[in-house]
């Protein structure tokens, strides 16, 4: 009987030993997936941080640029109204348009907090309206309602990229 105990406490050993192996095998796949997907999702939002700053530095460009074609087109109407500088300065300021546009998308895409996108959106609208000004202190206020809208859109979405 001594033999048959000693085999039956091998066998128990070895056992013993495959589970501790499988449950160590186990233990270290789930230790390492989540490692894993935590690398990833760290990867992810890195990315995601770096497409928001560059969305949002270029939407902002873009919306300077426009502001200042907005104002240009508005002078050169007023000093000589009909021309083939009024209407370049016109034009120009279409194209300034469509890549404000262009980079509004943008941050409507990557944007998820909706005050920002709001934000942004007003501050498009804003510098849109400032050819329409009436008289120089019209102008003035909306290019200056502008840039307050443009700084406004930048302190909302600055925290969402530190």
């Amino acid at each position: 009987m001594p033999t048959e105990s000693k085999e039956y406490a091998d066998m128990d050993a070895a056992l013993t030993a495959v589970l501790g192996t499988l449950l160590g095998v186990a233990a270290t796949h789930w230790f390492q997936s989540r490692a894993t997907e935590r690398t990833a999702t760290l990867a992810r939002d890195e990315q995601l941080r770096q497409e928001r700053i560059a969305t949002y530095s270029a939407f902002a460009g873009a919306l300077v640029d426009y502001r200042h074609s907005q104002n240009d087109r508005w002078f050169r109407a007023l000093e000589v109204p009909g021309t083939e500088t009024a209407e370049e300065a016109r034009y120009a300021s279409y194209a300034r348009r469509r890549a404000a546009s262009q980079a509004l998308f943008r941050v409507q895409l990557v944007c998820d907090d909706p005050e920002t996108r709001q934000l942004a959106e007003i501050a498009f609208e804003v510098t849109n309206g400032i050819h329409e000004a009436n008289d120089e202190e019209d102008r003035a206020s909306r290019g200056a309602q502008a840039k307050e809208a443009i700084s406004s859109f930048i302190s909302a979405a600055a925290p969402g990229v530190r």
